[in-house]
């Protein structure tokens, strides 16, 4: 039995929202590393720094291929 349309799109929207979490972690990551601390740059700046469009357009653009590829791969499997 096929899967619904909705269940395919919850399960596309699940993945990519957990690759899109893992982007932002890891620029949140690389915003403390070199140097940088959380006594010299507060957390709010790291955030204004971190949730720009340019980013958002780079996480879902990344999501998607994410998606498509481990998508492809588990139907291999």
């Amino acid at each position: 039995m096929r899967p619904k349309t909705s269940q395919i799109v919850q399960k596309a929207l699940l993945e990519m929202g957990f690759i899109i979490f893992l982007f932002y972690s890891n620029l949140m990551m690389g915003q403390y590393n070199f140097g940088h601390s959380f006594a010299t740059r507060s957390l709010l700046e790291a955030m204004r720094n971190i949730f720009t469009l340019d980013n958002f357009v780079i996480a879902v653009v990344a999501a998607f291929i994410g998606h498509v590829v481990f998508d492809q791969v588990r139907k291999r499997l």
